[in-house]
């Protein structure tokens, strides 16, 4: 925990540095944030120096979900001493959306934000994109920890494919590709007509497939420049995928990209919903003129492109918006509130179940009708052309009926609370999925500030187990967990 505020308070830092440059007038309220979270890891560290350092695969779920939310409430504190966010619950509830990647926001008007904060807030999104836990144990072994049981926890998706025999070099493998993205995509939109602020603070936001924007359209802002979200198009799709096949890729191994078959899956996924959307769209939408909607889509290339910017958005749950979905066809408004529940590929920074774990379950379903005709055949589910293990078809099962109950759950609590039936099932998918944008009065125009306090608690908690994959932070809540043995 006090290694993780260090780092949290490093990152504060080149936040305080970005507020300086642009003279903001929230330079020393960040500093002060930084300072003050670094003094309290500095002081965890210390006072735990002489404890035994041994992570087992119980202490790291302990160390993950504790550690993700030690992050989000030292992260909340540049905007409370700021004043920019002045409420506890407002501004836990912004940094737990940054951190979790969710893209949520109660803020009114973004663009008043002084640019540090601007910053910041991108930069909770990018520190959990890949899981500042896997950044960690790249320095965890500096500390004699070993970090294996923190990875397995926190990697998103159902397995972490390991690139290297040692884990700390596989985490480091991951920034490498993770901060070339980012880099890469900054110097494309800075050459395509942003700015170098918004270019940055995108790049951040779209490879951690968080969904924060610098403006308060969105990407509609740069709805009159198409290259600009054609790029963010692309990085999205990247972010979306695995990144273990982006090594591979980078390896000059691109046959072993094209045969993964949940790489194939997602990429179909994302060609077929693309077009029976744009189709719809193109022949049938009755897009109003707003603000969001600048041009009307007439064209066919205008129709291509929205919907394939907000499919890819939806899909990948990084929440950016180029027009308001949900004003299209009663059938899209269904339609994208399917898409958020299948989420990217395992190993990616996206949310959601994960197309990985929709393919197994299918493939599962279809060999029951075998299986029943042939009760004494041994018929495995098989996967890249290899068996999976009965043990992990259950367990992918189990997720899925965990993930389908928590957001029955989590529905049900916002309406108890008073809210409506389509924003509060909106509510919870989003914020389970780590999608951001929603229905009713959360629509992509609006935003999270009008729900009552107790509710945007609850949609923390349910961004946070989204996030750490439901059993992370779940498996907390068991007594037997607790139980020595």
């Amino acid at each position: 925990m006090g290694l993780l505020l260090l780092c949290n308070g490093g990152f504060m830092l080149l936040a305080t540095l970005v507020s300086g440059i642009y003279e903001d007038g929230a330079t020393l309220s960040i500093a002060l944030a930084a300072i003050t979270t670094m003094f309290v890891g500095t002081f965890a560290m210390f006072y735990t120096r002489g404890h035994k350092k041994e992570v087992k695969r119980r202490e790291g779920y302990i160390i993950v979900t504790f550690g993700w939310l030690v992050m989000s409430f030292s992260g909340m504190l540049p905007y409370l001493f700021s004043g920019a966010i002045p409420t506890v619950t407002n501004a836990f509830f912004e940094t737990v959306s940054g951190y979790t990647t969710t893209g949520a926001s109660i803020l009114d008007d973004i663009e008043v934000l002084p640019e540090g904060l601007l910053f910041w807030r991108s930069l909770t999104h990018w520190i959990g994109g890949m899981g500042i836990i896997v950044l960690a144990i790249a320095i965890l072994p500096l500390l004699g920890i070993g970090g294996m049981q923190l990875f397995a926890a926190e990697a998103p998706g159902p397995s972490a494919d390991k690139l290297h025999p040692r884990i700390t070099d596989t985490a480091k493998r991951l920034w490498l590709i993770y901060v070339g993205y980012t880099l890469a995509e900054t110097v494309l939109l800075k050459l395509a007509g942003m700015s170098f602020f918004d270019a940055i603070n995108h790049s951040l936001a779209t490879l951690s497939t968080g969904g924060f924007s610098t403006k308060n359209l969105s990407v509609a802002y740069w709805n009159d420049q198409p290259l600009i979200q054609y790029i963010i198009i692309l990085f999205m799709f990247l972010a979306g995928s695995n990144f273990v096949l982006s090594y591979f890729a980078f390896k000059g191994k691109v046959q072993r990209v094209l045969k993964d078959e949940e790489f194939r899956y997602y990429t179909g996924f994302v060609v077929i919903f693309t077009i029976v959307a744009a189709l719809v769209v193109y022949l049938k939408a009755e897009v109003p003129v707003t603000e969001y909607h600048p041009m009307v889509f007439g064209s066919a290339e205008s129709s291509f492109r929205h919907t394939l910017f907000q499919v890819i958005s939806v899909i990948t749950t990084t929440g950016f918006v180029s027009a308001d979905f949900t004003s299209w066809t009663p059938f899209l408004t269904v339609f994208f509130f399917g898409l958020m529940f299948l989420g990217g590929s395992a190993g990616s920074t996206s949310g959601g179940i994960k197309v990985m774990r929709h393919v197994l379950i299918i493939k599962n379903g279809l060999l029951e009708f075998k299986r029943t005709l042939h009760p004494n055949a041994i018929i495995p589910v098989r996967y890249n052309n290899k068996t999976v293990k009965e043990q992990i078809v259950y367990n992918i099962i189990a997720f899925f009926v965990l993930y389908m109950l928590l957001f029955i759950i989590g529905a049900l609590v916002l309406g108890a609370m008073g809210i409506d039936f389509v924003t509060a099932i909106g509510g919870s998918a989003s914020s389970l999925g780590n999608v951001g944008p929603a229905f009713g009065g959360l629509y992509p125009l609006s935003n999270f500030n009008g729900l009552p306090d107790a509710a945007k608690w609850w949609c923390g908690f349910l961004m946070l187990a989204g996030r750490l994959e439901l059993f992370t932070v779940l498996i907390l809540l068991t007594p037997y967990f607790w139980k020595r043995t």
